[in-house]
């Protein structure tokens, strides 16, 4: 048999389809998820960098750390947060959650319209007022900033795709490797 010349059904054509095959796989799946996948890897790299750019969630403040208790009472806490009408806050209602860090002596009131007001648990002072976009960037993540069934149908699916992709990816880059650690192991042992 020639170089180059395969034989219809020989291990060699078999080895080739799948090659192949998991190419196209690769490929097709590519196109279907690059723009889902795209929107998950900006917003992922947004979400990376939370703690280190202030636009992208606010800082934590540090308040008067004596007591493990809040000394101010939630009642204080919301009549503070009233103030700063940007943050939107006029009763618990406003409220979505409060995340209260004791090592900081701070809770951080979360207001349903994205604005985190950060408030002393002693004195009950207002130390920050800030927009907190890091939750928006998090729901565009996963898809649920769009819809339910975005997330669902399309964002899920991506990412389950996007591990077929990977596992076809490492396939296929092994694939030259293995097939070039084959073809030295009978030199060597010719040569014996």
């Amino acid at each position: 048999m020639r170089r180059g010349l395969r034989v219809a059904g020989s291990p060699n054509d078999t080895a080739m389809n799948w090659k192949k095959l998991w190419r196209q796989i690769h490929y097709w799946l590519s196109l279907v998820v690059f723009l889902p996948a795209g929107v998950m890897f900006i917003a992922g790299g947004f979400l990376m960098l939370k703690k280190e750019i202030e636009w992208i969630q606010p800082g934590t403040e540090r308040g008067v750390v004596e007591a493990q208790l809040p000394q101010a009472s939630f009642e204080q806490m919301l009549a503070s947060a009233r103030q700063h009408p940007q943050a939107g806050v006029t009763d618990w209602s406003d409220i979505d959650r409060i995340d209260l860090r004791v090592d900081r002596g701070i809770a951080k009131l979360r207001a349903k319209s994205g604005w985190e007001v950060q408030i002393d648990t002693k004195t009950a002072e207002v130390l920050k007022v800030a927009y907190r976009r890091s939750d928006v960037i998090e729901s565009i993540h996963d898809g649920s900033f769009f819809s339910d069934e975005v997330k669902l149908y399309l964002f899920l699916p991506t990412g389950i795709l996007l591990v077929v992709m990977w596992g076809t990816g490492i396939y296929l880059f092994l694939l030259p490797r293995l097939a070039k650690r084959k073809k030295k192991k009978p030199r060597a042992s010719a040569s014996v």
